[in-house]
């Protein structure tokens, strides 16, 4: 089946926004075929949301706190931004054409089979590595109930796969339930977490023998007690705390009328960030001193366990892990969407394009399942180092994915000024300088990694490997591109 059609193939069912009519493409991805459009505007909306609160923030920034203290809501503010961008650039792709291939299907259609296929399998190495971090934050979690406490990370983890793995395979309708409701849990526990230290604060309530309160950022080096390079270095792990925003972008191309509820989700982002990311990190710093957390436990399970309220720690743990288990769900949910994409076009498996009758492309999650069990390994190796260790190769990833949106959105714009397409109402502000300054970001990022020494320049030195690996499998691959074009030409 060529991926390549034009619009009057009977594939082509994803109309565009009324606002951008004149700009509907020629482009039409086969690997849109299939789906149901069962995703309705609340899950959308709960997608987005979800997608902005993940495992970063409520494991990872216990650790963060530790290294970098009250400055690290400086860091989620600064990633908040650029992710915000990203994000809104992939929603004027989205309006412009929807896909459930998002954007290596844009990326298929402005850089060719090439950059569909690095785009592609840079995702996949994205949420390969984040099932990993999210199982093995799932089964940290668990161990915070003594009935639990003997049970290896290693099962506990295994059993976390499982669970979501039979849930994802039903229907996207199921999983859009069961991501509206993860989303509703979370977002409840921040607001519950958010009133009771505002509640904290404003009373100077003891906590742990500690009073909240500037005090407790003041008295222990101030905003930056360890300096202004520790922040910098945390940047990497702050990124991957939001390695899921660019999933309603896919979610798109299993909802009706994307070109209305898909503005409103995406620009409800950015306020999010800053009162649940930046407002929690601020709290957290106010009511205990940064050296009171550690990456061995959520900073919010911290607070609460302090308060010595009976059972309060145990239901934010609760919740914590409910959040592991969506991020986890949101992974296998996409790559599935992105891997059929790509083995219609032959640059991924052909196992990975096959549906079941509830229209869920199963082989592709079932491989991202694949690499959750190579992640069950390694908890049973290194139990202590598998979160750090996963989480860097995660942020590669999602380095390489944002990098590619705001290549294809380069490329988008740059259409638009030629006059071949035009751009939908629903824009990203200040292009093309947005998408250059944000490429600059990401590759601030890198270097970041690699100065922090570590896992992190083991990670980047393994750059020129993954490139290896992409280049390599290309030529694996190319034959069945080409097959799946329908023509025969130079690469």
């Amino acid at each position: 089946m060529s991926d390549r059609s034009t619009a009057a193939d009977t594939l082509s069912a994803t109309p565009a926004a009324p606002a951008a009519a004149s700009s509907v493409s020629s482009h039409v991805d086969a690997g849109d075929h299939g789906y149901r459009k069962d995703l309705k505007h609340r899950h959308i909306n709960m997608i987005a949301i979800g997608g902005a609160i993940g495992t970063g923030l409520f494991l990872g920034a216990g650790g963060r706190m530790a290294n970098a203290g009250p400055s690290l809501f400086i860091a989620y503010a600064v990633c908040g931004v650029f992710a915000f961008f990203v994000v809104r650039a992939l929603g004027e792709l989205v309006l412009y054409r929807p896909s459930s291939g998002a954007f290596v299907s844009y990326a298929r259609e402005f850089m060719g089979e090439k950059g569909a296929y690095t785009a592609g399998w840079l995702y996949f190495l994205n949420w390969s590595t984040t099932a990993v971090a999210d199982i093995t934050a799932a089964a940290t979690y668990a161990h915070f109930w003594s009935l639990f406490s003997d049970i290896p990370q290693w099962v506990l983890a295994l059993i976390a796969l499982a669970i979501v793995l039979a849930a994802n395979l039903i229907s996207v309708k199921y999983f859009g339930e069961m991501e509206f409701w993860f989303a509703i849990v979370k977002v409840g526990a921040l607001v519950a977490f958010m009133l009771v230290g505002i509640f904290l604060v404003v009373t100077s309530h003891d906590v742990g023998g500690h009073t909240p309160g500037l005090a407790n950022i003041t008295e222990n080096g101030g905003i930056f007690p360890n300096g202004m390079m520790p922040m910098l270095l945390l940047i990497q792990g702050v990124v991957f705390a939001y390695a899921s925003v660019e999933l309603c972008g896919v979610a798109a191309g299993e909802t009706e009328n994307p070109e209305k509820i898909m503005p409103k989700a995406i620009n409800s982002i950015m306020w999010r960030v800053g009162v649940f990311y930046v407002g929690s990190v601020v709290l957290l710093a106010l009511i205990l001193p940064y050296t009171a957390y550690s990456g061995d436990q959520s900073p919010f399970v911290t607070v609460f366990d302090k308060l010595g309220i009976p059972g309060a720690a145990g239901v934010m743990n609760l919740v914590v892990l409910t959040a592991a288990l969506s991020s986890l769900n949101s992974g296998l949910y996409s790559t599935g969407r992105i891997l059929r994409s790509m083995s219609l076009a032959g640059s991924a498996p052909r196992f990975t394009g096959v549906m079941n009758r509830g229209g869920v492309p199963y082989g592709g999650i079932l491989l991202t399942a694949g690499f959750g069990v190579l992640g069950v390994i390694l908890n049973a190796r290194m139990p202590e180092d598998a979160f750090e260790l996963v989480l860097n190769f995660a942020s590669i990833g999602i380095i390489g994915t944002w990098a590619m949106i705001m290549v294809c959105s380069l490329l988008f714009v740059r259409r638009a000024k030629q006059g071949k397409l035009v751009r939908p109402s629903y824009q990203l502000p200040w292009a093309p300088y947005t998408q250059i300054v944000t490429l600059l970001f990401l590759g601030s990022v890198l270097v970041l990694m690699w100065m922090d020494g570590g896992v992190g320049r083991t990670t980047v030195a393994c750059l020129p490997l993954i490139a290896a690996a992409l280049v390599g499998g290309w030529f694996l691959v190319r034959g069945r591109v080409r097959a799946a074009q329908g023509t025969v030409g130079r690469d």
